[in-house]
C-alpha cells in the first residue's frame, strides 16, 4: 500500500512541474515549409493585418479574460502556391512579441496552417495582432487570414472571429 501512494504522489509532482508551451505551434512545422524564392520571381508582394484578442475586458476595465487565439493562415487558390514571408505577432502597445518564421514558407493549393496562442500567453493583452507579408503569383486569389478566439469555463462559452485586412 505505500509503494502505491508513494507511486501516485510521484506521478502527481511530475505532473505538476510539466511547463506548458506558449503558443504552441512547433516551430520544426515553419522548417518543414521553408521556400527558396528567387527575385526573378515574378510574385505580387502583399501585406496584411489581423487584430487578435488574447484577452478581453469583463464586467470592468479592471477585470481581464484570457482567450485561446487561433489565427488561420488559408490558401484560397485551388491551383497555386503561395508564399508566407512574415508573420509577426504585436501587443497592444505595438510591441512585437514574436516572429513565427525567419525564412519565407510556402501553402499548397487550398492548404491552411495555423497559429495558436495559448490561454496562458497574455503577452499580447487585450489589443494584440498580426502582420502577414506574402507573395502570389500574377492573378491569384490573396491569402485569407482569420482570427478565431475562444474560451470555455463550466457551462459557459465564448467564441469570436476576426478577418485581416490586406494594408499594402
Amino acid at each position: 500500500m505505500k509503494i502505491i501512494n508513494l507511486l501516485i504522489v510521484l506521478v502527481l509532482v511530475l505532473g505538476c512541474n510539466e511547463t506548458k508551451e506558449i503558443s504552441s505551434i512547433n516551430p520544426e512545422n515553419w522548417s518543414k515549409r521553408t521556400a527558396n524564392l528567387s527575385t526573378k520571381d515574378s510574385l505580387e508582394y502583399g501585406k496584411s493585418y489581423l487584430s487578435i484578442y488574447s484577452q478581453i475586458y469583463s464586467m470592468s476595465e479592471h477585470k481581464t479574460h484570457n482567450l485561446t487565439a487561433m489565427v488561420s493562415l488559408r490558401n484560397t487558390s485551388d491551383t497555386d502556391t503561395i508564399y508566407l514571408l512574415k508573420a509577426k505577432y504585436f501587443d497592444t502597445h505595438g510591441v512585437p512579441v514574436r516572429t513565427y518564421f525567419e525564412k519565407p514558407i510556402f501553402l499548397a493549393p487550398m492548404e491552411t496552417t495555423e497559429i495558436i496562442i495559448d490561454e496562458i500567453d497574455t503577452s499580447g493583452g487585450t489589443g494584440s495582432n498580426f502582420i502577414f507579408e506574402w507573395n502570389i503569383p500574377k492573378g491569384c486569389p490573396e491569402p485569407l487570414f482569420e482570427g478565431i478566439m475562444n474560451s470555455t469555463v463550466g457551462q459557459q462559452g465564448l467564441s469570436f472571429t476576426t478577418k485581416a485586412i490586406r494594408i499594402k
